[in-house]
């Protein structure tokens, strides 16, 4: 992790990022993808979320890609991680659930884990009450599904 963000580097890639956003939002004219291209090559955390963000809702959002692939939403995500710091628990958080919507609960349980390590309070309840099988619509999708309980209705 790099120290404190006085640095014009890094205030130059602030105002690029907000830049993006912006152009996202349709404040501004110009193309997004290459300034948070730019971005992540420099190591600019939020971006790399920005990016895996936008690239898990292109293709099917449970299947965030290889971690080994280069530039796949996991292997941004799994970057994040490793960097540490508070994006990490949001990144191991998206690695876990895109884990669990494609039916590796192993795989789930290690990211909840990992998140849990970081400091996720969430993952540390989840991991408390695990279950294989959920309520919500979106597991009877990968089999996952059963009914709501009286307690939680």
């Amino acid at each position: 992790p790099r120290g404190p963000r006085n640095d014009p580097a890094d205030r130059r890639e602030e105002r690029l990022f907000t830049r993006a956003g912006a152009i996202m939002r349709r404040q501004a004219n110009g193309h997004y993808l290459p300034i948070l291209d730019h971005l992540v090559r420099r190591g600019h955390v939020p971006a790399m979320l920005e990016l895996a963000g936008l690239f898990s809702q292109d293709n099917d959002p449970a299947d965030l890609g290889a971690m080994s692939r280069v530039g796949t939403a996991a292997w941004l995500y799994r970057r994040v991680w490793v960097r540490g710091g508070e994006e990490a628990q949001l990144a191991a958080q998206n690695l876990a659930m895109s884990r669990f919507n494609i039916g590796d609960l192993q795989g789930y349980r290690l990211w909840l884990q990992r998140a849990k390590a970081l400091g996720d309070d969430d993952a540390g309840h989840e991991l408390g009450h695990f279950e294989t099988r959920l309520p919500h619509g979106a597991v009877h999708a990968i089999g996952r599904g059963r009914p709501w309980r009286r307690s939680e209705r």
